[in-house]
């Protein structure tokens, strides 16, 4: 609602529901004067000493259409609380898709401070999560004193890359319109930055898994070129985009699901969002598993692959850091899970052969990892070679191609385990909290000891920097080289952090000799 002395809160959503306040939302009173931009007035809170700001609007979007900006100058707007998430199959809330919310953490809403501004992309692929999670909450990476911390809720799953241009001409940027909700936000971030203490003029992107494959897609859409100067992809790669006839076998899938023929998509805009969010779970026509969204090849608005046939030139002037975690495919399959509790060297072939996702002959691969670490147990090899075939190999490819261009990169590889249950090692998603700083938030499994701190101002350290001056480095700091196809410098964080050349290296040279295709591709 609205008053006639233009203050207005954004207290309810969609269809006047209630906008609840999430875990973690604003615990801080309100405080200081409202931040004034072009985009409204915005009157946050103070906790722990940084100015906060959840819930800024910064576009609307009709389904399966571009989003638009919104902007209201001259009034004033609560900005306490977290804005809705985008519907999904998962545990966030509350969704709606009325969902295009940004939040901001500074130190200080100065216009004259000029910091870094870093902007977090979440991950959970294309399909679900979102920065309200606890785990990347910027209030400890902001206070630091060194950055503006921004993060962005955006479009998913269907709302955000069903492709139904070929179907019906109504809908041409279905396909890619999770990445023109990020560019509107990042629009809105140029525009009004300033006024949060950040410099429009040094945006770095950061973002883990899902988060880095559509950082990868962003540097190759000619429509953010420009509006973003450095680029950090945690455990996110992006080497090739959906193809344009596969993503349409995929939506006439989802269609199927839905009930609703190809040749009329008129009731895809008034059906109730329980119904496309139930349908999610459609067959893939292409792979195995649920129906795959993600960035398409329309040739409107992606005309060429993030990463092949080389890096594409559009980002090759943007700054990168490319990271992963030593043990990725820990997360996707638990060691308590049935593939893993009766593992062993007789079933084992059999059971990496669908995880790694490259058409390798496993009983091959499994010889060669029992020739070159006798010691290691199946669960060892399990874990080895699905991360380093399937979770890491886009990572790799994504470096060797800037390395063969000449072009800045930096490579790092998290080694800090979990410290809740060590037999899941460094896997996916460990690197969250070690970069927000949050070692004690909800999810969290790196603990909150010495140990656990040295590694994230390790990280910390390294992500501020890179987000001032496109560098990683920086005095007080050990050198930490470009990535090149001499040495392959490696980052190693851990407790003890240091750099390692080629750290990996017989299990990148193992699987460079069998082709890789991105999974949706």
């Amino acid at each position: 609602m609205s008053g006639g002395d233009g203050w207005t809160r954004r207290g309810a959503i969609g269809a006047g529901a209630a906008l609840l306040a999430l875990p973690g939302a604003a615990r801080g009173a309100v405080a200081d004067a409202p931040v004034r931009t072009a985009a409204g007035s915005f009157l946050g809170t103070r906790e722990n000493g940084v100015r906060t700001f959840r819930g800024i609007r910064y576009g609307r979007a009709e389904r399966f259409r571009a989003p638009v900006r919104v902007a209201e100058p001259g009034r004033t707007i609560m900005a306490d609380r977290f804005g809705a998430v985008c519907p999904q199959q998962g545990p966030y809330g509350p969704q709606d898709e009325d969902c295009l919310f940004l939040n901001i953490w500074t130190p200080e809403a100065d216009p004259r401070a000029r910091r870094p501004v870093m902007l977090y992309i979440h991950g959970g692929a294309y399909s679900n999560g979102s920065v309200t999670d606890p785990l990347n909450h910027g209030q400890a990476l902001a206070a630091r004193g060194e950055a503006v911390v921004v993060t962005v809720n955006h479009r998913l799953n269907a709302l955000g890359y069903l492709y139904l241009a070929r179907l019906d001409p109504r809908f041409a940027d279905s396909g890619n319109a999770g990445q023109l909700d990020l560019v509107l936000a990042l629009h809105w971030v140029r525009d009004n930055i300033a006024a949060f203490g950040g410099d429009p003029g040094r945006v770095m992107l950061f973002g883990q898994s899902g988060g880095g494959a559509k950082i990868a897609t962003l540097m190759g859409m000619d429509a953010a070129k420009g509006l973003f100067h450095r680029a950090a992809t945690m455990s996110g790669q992006q080497v090739t985009a959906s193809g344009p006839l596969h993503a349409t076998e995929r939506a006439r899938a989802y269609l199927a699901k839905l009930g609703v023929g190809e040749g009329d998509l008129s009731p895809l805009r008034a059906m109730p969002i329980e119904r496309l969010v139930a349908a999610l779970d459609a067959r893939d026509p292409i792979m195995p598993g649920g129906v795959y969204f993600g960035p398409v090849l329309d040739m409107r608005w992606l005309t060429r692959h993030p990463f092949w046939p080389d890096a594409n030139p559009l980002g090759n002037g943007i700054p990168m850091m490319l990271g992963n975690v030593r043990d990725e495919t820990r997360a996707f399959i638990p060691p308590d899970s049935a593939k893993m509790r009766d593992l062993d060297w007789d079933n084992l072939a059999a059971r990496i052969a669908p995880e790694m996702r490259i058409d390798a002959l496993p009983e091959w691969v499994v010889a060669q990892y029992r020739a070159h670490y006798p010691s290691w147990s199946p669960s060892d090899v399990f874990y080895g070679a699905t991360t380093a075939a399937r979770s890491w190999r886009g990572q790799v490819i994504e470096a060797e191609a800037r390395a063969a261009a000449g072009v800045p990169a930096w490579v790092y590889q998290v080694d800090f385990a979990s410290r809740r249950d060590p037999r899941r090692g460094a896997f996916h998603t460990m690197d969250i909290p070690l970069v927000f700083g949050t070692l004690g938030a909800t999810g969290s499994q790196t603990g909150t000891g010495a140990d656990a701190q040295a590694a994230s101002r390790a990280m910390q350290d390294r992500f501020i920097a890179f987000a001032a001056g496109g560098d990683p480095n920086r005095a007080g700091l050990t050198p930490w080289p470009r990535y090149d196809l001499a040495r392959r410098a490696t980052m190693i964080f851990d407790a003890r952090s240091r750099v390692e050349d080629d750290p990996r290296g017989w299990q990148r040279e193992l699987f460079a000799r069998i082709p890789y295709i991105q999974p949706g591709t």
